[in-house]
This record gives C-alpha cells, structure tokens and sequence, in this order.
C-alpha cells in the first residue's frame, strides 16, 4: 500500500480554490479507515480488549500491516473504538432525552453498557491505565470526561430553568456526580452481572429531579 492515496489534496480541493467533498482515491481512503473502524468494534464487541489485529484485518480483508496505515497503533485503534462507542452511546440516550425523560436517558445508557460488554470492559480497562499522566490515553480520556461533563452541564441547566430538575445544586456538580455513577455502576456490573444498573441509575436520576417531576413520574405505570 502506498504512503499517501494520489488525489487532489486531502480534502479534495479544486484547481480555482474552492472545497469539495473528497472524491476519487480520497473518498476510498475514508471508506476503508470506516470499514477497519466498523470491524474493531464489532470484533471488541464480541471479545473485549482480547481482540487481535489479525481478526480485525481478516473481518475487513485486508493484510494486518495494512491497519497501520489508518491507526499506527493498536492503542489508536482502541480509542478510536471507544470514541465510536461514545457517538453511538449519545444518540441512545439523546434519543429519550429529547423527549425530555432523564430517568430513561440515564437507563438507556446504563443498557448500552450492559448490551456491549466487551466495550464496555475496553473502557474500564484503557481508562484505568490512562490515570497514569504517561499514558498515550491519558489525553484521551481527559477531554474525553471535560467535554462530556460540559454537554450533561448544559442539559441539565436546561432542565432546571424547565423546573424538571432539582436547582438548588450547581448543574456541573450535578453533571459531574451522574458521569461518575454512570462509571461506577458499570464496575459494579462487571463483577456481578446480576445488578440491574439500568434501574439503578434510573432511580438515581429521580433523587435529583424536581418535585413536580418526580410525582408525575410516579403516577405514569412503568410497563
């Protein structure tokens, strides 16, 4: 394989100046870095950090070698799995938080976790090593817990100002506690797969929300 796919420029740029989607060589580059991306995680998925190069280049056909050219490292493969973990768990739980249900948002979380135990144990694991400032994941998760604490911060702020949660505590204190519970009862599955987390964490989210919420939510029957 070649160092560099022949083209007119990364992001396929025109002769007169102008941008245009990647095409020709480009646009197969992508494809193909989507479909090694697509089979890690499918292959993570089923067998947790276990999972080897070998298989994931046999799933896509391509030679092990060959990987290197999109994630020179295996370590590179890895985040970028958890970072499509991360976009697929978001439109989980966005698609019940656009109803405004939190209680189900954090469910909905909680039972992606418990759906996709490999990348959930991933997670568990790079994120421990990644504690260690040294650490090529270190980065990673560092933005990776600023930013998500930032978005839960901002969704939270508009659930205050609609009286549905509670107010009287900072929204990204309040963030920050349902990430870190979110991270802990994932653990806590890990080593007795019989907690229902999903639940849990649904109970959790009531003890923050408003009153007025709240009741209301208890007189709704779960089915």
């Amino acid at each position: 394989m070649s160092a560099e796919p022949s083209g007119v420029g990364p992001g396929g740029t025109s002769g007169a100046g102008g941008r245009r989607k990647p095409r020709g060589p480009y646009r197969k580059s992508a494809a193909r870095r989507e479909q090694i991306l697509e089979a890690a995680y499918e292959a993570v998925d089923e067998y947790g950090e276990r999972a080897s190069l070998q298989d994931i280049a046999d799933r896509v056909g391509v030679t092990q070698p060959a990987l290197t050219y999109y994630f020179p490292t295996r370590e590179d493969l890895l985040l970028a799995v958890l970072e499509h973990r991360d976009v697929v768990g978001k439109k989980v739980g966005h698609a019940t938080y656009a109803t405004g249900q939190m209680a189900e948002n954090m469910a909905a979380s909680a039972h992606h976790t418990t759906d996709h135990p490999g990348l959930a144990k991933l997670y568990v694991t790079l994120s421990a090593a990644a504690t260690d400032p040294d650490s090529s994941a270190h980065i990673y998760f560092t933005e990776r817990y600023r930013n998500l604490a930032a978005e839960v911060t901002k969704d939270l702020s508009t659930l205050q100002q609609s009286g549905v949660f509670r107010s009287d505590e900072p929204a990204e204190n309040l963030a920050r506690v349902i990430v870190a519970v979110l991270d802990g009862l994932q653990i806590q599955w890990m080593h007795d797969p019989s907690v229902d987390i999903a639940a849990i964490a649904e109970s959790f989210t009531r003890v923050f929300m408003a009153a007025t919420a709240a009741s209301g939510a208890e007189a709704t029957p779960h089915e």
